[in-house]
């Protein structure tokens, strides 16, 4: 196995630490973090937390400042992002008919977060 590199092993370090930020976020107005890093074979959910009876499935996204951040969001991630919900959903025994959200929230490089409610909505 190749050893990680130094910026790699920086880019992982700095996703964790977006992605505890941003669950701080959540968990400061109220929501119940339910899983970090949620995998299934459909693709990863970074952060699922509950905001009363709905599940709020949300990517992280870091970069210098909150509109480079947005730009790394894919189409085809969004919706390897929505099956890997359903996927949970399935998983948990509350069903594709369930009131969810995909929220997009974004990291700069200051730590500051700015989130996109219902960021997947077409």
């Amino acid at each position: 196995m190749k050893p990680a590199s130094h910026k790699g092993l920086t880019a992982f370090h700095a996703g964790q630490a977006a992605e505890h930020c941003v669950a701080r976020h959540y968990e400061r107005r109220g929501y119940i973090a339910e899983a970090r890093r949620w995998r299934s074979q459909a693709g990863e959910v970074d952060l699922i937390a509950r905001d009363g009876t709905q599940t709020v499935f949300i990517e992280v996204k870091k970069a210098r400042d909150h509109p480079a951040a947005a730009a790394r969001i894919a189409p085809v991630q969004a919706r390897r992002i929505m099956a890997a919900a359903l996927d949970y959903l399935d998983a948990t025994g509350r069903g594709a008919d369930s009131e969810m959200r995909f929220d997009v929230a974004l990291v700069d490089g200051t730590g500051r977060v700015e989130v996109v409610e219902n960021a997947f909505m077409t």
